[in-house]
């Protein structure tokens, strides 16, 4: 049975990040994602996980400044140090928090820096898949597309492929969002399949709209079909509701 972990970073907003934890439990769920939660300390977040009887399957690095524009750090050529420095900080919150993967954003990035970028993307990788296996967590690049995230490093899942093989460390893996999959390249089912091996973990949302499934254009029963016979993670929900959160599980029958 398919497995979904919901994410408080983009469902439940009408409440507080905090608040959101009793909201994901009161609809049903067990499991929870998010992308950010180093506004709130670790012993805040525990405390929520625990009351509410809850596992927090995935984290994002910090991004560096997001209101100032920062998609991440991991390309950056010069902010290595600070890239590093987020590192530290993702696992002490991993660690804390019992999260076993954490997803590293690669950043926008100049045209004209495209080298550059990638040298030290794979550097930084390599050094935060090492510090991340001493702690039994898994490292996740995900390709993001460029409609949602212009100048984004990573945008294609082939190019995402070719990185992966080069940083060859066991505990980094893909992060499949079939939205942006969608969006990128369309048919994302055939490059699920395609490219199984090295996935570590699975997001959806519809398109158009970045909403829940059987809102937009994509086939969701038959993606969901097929992940129930191959792929034993869980599922983020990493969407935007259209309408209140409580009601956008609709489409939803077990598996929480």
């Amino acid at each position: 049975m398919n497995k979904f972990a919901v994410n408080l970073s983009t469902i439940f907003t009408e409440v507080h990040f905090l608040e959101r934890f009793k909201k994901a439990r009161d609809c049903g769920f067990s499991h929870v994602e998010c992308q950010f939660p180093y506004h709130n300390t670790k012993a805040e977040i525990q405390r929520e996980l625990s009351l509410n009887m809850l596992s927090l399957e995935l984290i994002n690095l910090p991004p560096g400044n997001w209101v100032k524009g920062d998609r991440g750090l991991a390309a950056d050529p010069k902010r290595v140090d600070e890239f590093k420095q987020s590192v530290h900080i993702g696992i002490e919150y991993a660690a804390d928090l019992n999260v076993s993967r954490i997803h590293c954003m690669a950043g926008i990035i100049p045209n004209g820096e495209h080298d550059i970028a990638r040298d030290v993307y794979l550097n930084n990788l390599h050094f935060a898949g090492t510090e991340m296996a001493k702690h039994g967590i898994m490292l996740l690049i995900e390709p993001l597309n460029p409609y949602d995230m212009p100048g984004y490093f990573l945008h294609d899942i082939h190019q995402a492929k070719e990185i992966l093989d080069v940083v060859d460390l066991p505990n980094v893996k893909l992060q499949f969002d079939f939205y942006h999959m969608e969006r990128i390249h369309g048919n994302p089912l055939s490059l699920f399949q395609q490219y199984a091996n090295i996935i570590g973990h699975v997001q959806i949302a519809d398109v158009p709209g970045r909403h829940q499934p059987g809102t937009g254009e994509m086939n969701y029963k038959e993606i969901f079909h097929y992940l129930n016979d191959i792929y034993e993670g869980y599922i983020g929900l990493e969407y935007t509701p259209s309408g209140k959160s409580e009601a956008s599980f609709d489409w939803l029958e077990g598996g929480k």
